[in-house]
């Protein structure tokens, strides 16, 4: 829990590394503050936090909101409520699993550009049905090449699969065609045949967003490159970051050793 007292955007910033953490992204967090406006409590929210307290500070209320918080998290850890994979509990074991056989695999950790905008400009309702629509497809895909390989969903728009290494290329890139081919059909006619849609940012301006499209970051474990799941964490992040820079749907597997 985050008290809101100080400089409230430095912790927005805490709050926002905190879930672009492929592993710490599980972890909820709560925001309290005494007299907060509008725009800060839309700050909080739209950064990933999943409450955000404010008023005089009512002792049982606050214990209740904090462990239904709590609560809701524990079911969410094994699986995933919207898409029914496994979650971020049951991926951190599989790839503990993984580096303790000393295997050569692949973690590959996808997202999609631009979701928020469209959740925002269709509704909750066609933003869940893309959720499911690309668990569909990376199960699917990644299931046809090889039956051994793992999907699993950590939250929203960010999902996991573990596969082996010499798979990366054809899996990465069957997802990213399928992908490309069915889900600008979420698009309303008009929306799709232009390309955008228009609708407001992070920061509150009126932007064009483009069809949604996949990033996919990889990581290879190869001769015992990595010892445990908390060495990925940082390199998955920034690699994502990385990936998420380039135009339309792309995976980009990490080359670098590791830091």
């Amino acid at each position: 829990m985050i008290a809101g007292m100080g400089d409230f955007y430095r912790e927005i910033e805490l709050i926002r590394d905190i879930k672009q953490n492929v592993f710490l992204a599980i972890t909820p967090v709560i925001l309290y503050h005494p007299d907060p406006d509008d725009s800060m409590i839309v700050a909080a929210f739209e950064n990933g936090a999943e409450d955000f307290i404010y008023g005089a500070w009512k002792e049982r209320l606050t214990e209740v909101r904090i462990r239904r918080v709590i609560e809701s998290n524990r079911r969410d850890l094994s699986i995933n409520p919207s898409t029914h994979l496994p979650g971020p509990a049951l991926i951190e074991a599989e790839i503990s699993r993984q580096l303790e056989t000393a295997a050569r695999f692949a973690v590959c950790y996808a997202d999609l550009d631009n979701f928020k905008a469209f959740n925002d400009y269709y509704g909750y309702a066609r933003g869940d049905k893309v959720i499911g629509l690309t668990a569909r497809i990376i199960k699917d895909v990644v299931f046809d090449v090889c039956r051994e390989g793992f999907v699993g969903h950590i939250a929203g728009d960010d999902f996991i699969y573990v596969i082996p290494a010499e798979e990366v290329d054809l899996i990465c890139r069957e997802i990213i065609k399928a992908f490309d081919a069915i889900v600008p059909y979420s698009y309303d006619e008009e929306d799709r045949d232009r390309g955008y849609i228009v609708t407001t940012s992070r920061r509150g301006d009126t932007e064009q967003f483009p069809i949604l499209s996949i990033s996919i970051a990889v990581l290879i474990n190869s001769n015992g490159t990595f010892e445990h799941v908390g060495e990925m964490s940082r390199m998955l992040a920034d690699l994502k970051k990385a990936t998420k820079m380039r135009d339309g749907s792309n995976y980009m597997i990490e080359r670098r050793h590791k830091y």
